[in-house]
């Protein structure tokens, strides 16, 4: 690998120190013992010069800054200045000691280079290493849709993976907000453990979070403590399965609110505890929808149509849906069944399917 004219000083420093730090391991064995400070350094060493490689290198590197310098000078200053430093050792006669000096082969420089510190990013460099950087394009800070993050977000191509349809999740801002900001290890894995505990099958689980996104802001264990309430009300953990897949919004709603809604519908429609649970495993919107519709429609039922109680109460056991159909539609249906085909009120009863179909008028 070629090395740049930024990183050539760098590279001799690195070997330098190199050097200099072999050289004072090997002169480690070669001085003499003396008072022994922290780490085992001697306060006072006796370096002999014939001995001593760190000696040996400092004059080596003087006779090579003198020999320049002795160009411009006269040759009886040359003799003088040589006598007093340590020859160099000849190359064809290499003594004991040179033979201990660390030779620095090819495999030695490239441990070097792999020892230099990294390019700086200020550091200016040539149009041709320009042009290879590849950048990957940065994350929009905003955005209309969760395309953008997609690729950028292990969460949501997780989610994805699950069917879940981003699409529609998209279109509620603060949900949109609230995926990107979640992890799947810590966030999102027990929920959907959880869900597959209640009973939510694998395939299941897109559909189920593409409508009940909110989930993930639920805590864990009150979601627990709301599925413990309804065993303790004698629901299977079938029958909260279902309950679940068919009102996804079930888990989010206190413990409270279902006992509260379990008693209003066990209270107006005067009926058993086994009739009420049966009532909202068919229809278990009935725990999570608004109560204005069901209060409607049972005076509709009494007051408009002229039902007697234990009639309206036979009808809803049969049919769960006919407390929440429209009132437009219910009086319109009644209005073409009971007016023009003539059907009296206890055959209507006996057979409440007549009031959940859709007849052209």
């Amino acid at each position: 690998m070629a090395l740049s004219a930024q990183q050539i000083p760098r590279w001799f420093n690195s070997v330098k120190l190199r050097s200099l730090i072999n050289a004072a391991q090997l002169t480690k064995h070669f001085t003499r013992p003396g008072r022994t400070l922290l780490h085992g350094f001697s306060a006072q060493p006796q370096m002999s010069s014939d001995n001593c490689f760190l000696q040996w290198g400092f004059k080596t590197y003087k006779t090579s800054s003198l020999w320049n310098s002795s160009q411009t000078t006269s040759s009886s200053s040359q003799e003088n200045n040589s006598a007093q430093i340590t020859p160099l050792p000849s190359v064809n006669e290499p003594s004991e000691k040179t033979q201990k000096i660390p030779s620095f082969d090819s495999e030695v420089f490239l441990e070097e280079l792999d020892d230099l510190p990294p390019l700086s990013p200020m550091q200016p460099i040539s149009e041709e290493e320009a042009i290879q950087i590849t950048a990957a394009p940065p994350l929009p800070p905003s955005s209309f849709t969760l395309r953008d993050y997609v690729d950028h977000s292990e969460t949501l191509q997780k989610l994805v993976l699950l069917g879940v349809d981003l699409s529609r999740i998209e279109k509620h801002p603060d949900a949109a907000n609230l995926l990107l900001r979640l992890d799947f290890e810590e966030d999102i894995k027990q929920i959907l453990l959880f869900l597959k505990d209640v009973g939510i099958e694998d395939n299941q689980l897109g559909a189920f979070l593409t409508k009940n996104y909110a989930i993930f802001s639920e805590d864990l264990e009150n979601m627990k403590t709301r599925v413990a309430y309804l065993h303790s009300k004698n629901f299977s953990k079938a029958d909260v399965a279902q309950m679940v897949r068919k009102a996804p919004f079930l888990l989010n709603f206190s413990v409270e609110r279902l006992d509260n809604r379990l008693g209003f519908f066990q209270k107006e429609l005067q009926l058993s505890v086994k009739k009420t649970r049966d009532l909202v495993i068919r229809l278990p919107r009935l725990l999570t929808g608004s109560l204005e519709p069901v209060k409607e429609n049972m005076k509709v039922y009494h007051l408009e149509l002229g039902f007697k109680h234990n009639e309206i109460q036979h009808m809803v056991t049969k049919i769960p849906k006919m407390l929440t159909a429209s009132k437009r539609k219910l009086t319109e249906t009644f209005d073409y069944v009971h007016n023009v085909m003539s059907i009296p009120h206890h055959i209507i009863v006996k057979f409440p399917q007549f009031l959940n179909r859709n007849y052209r008028i």
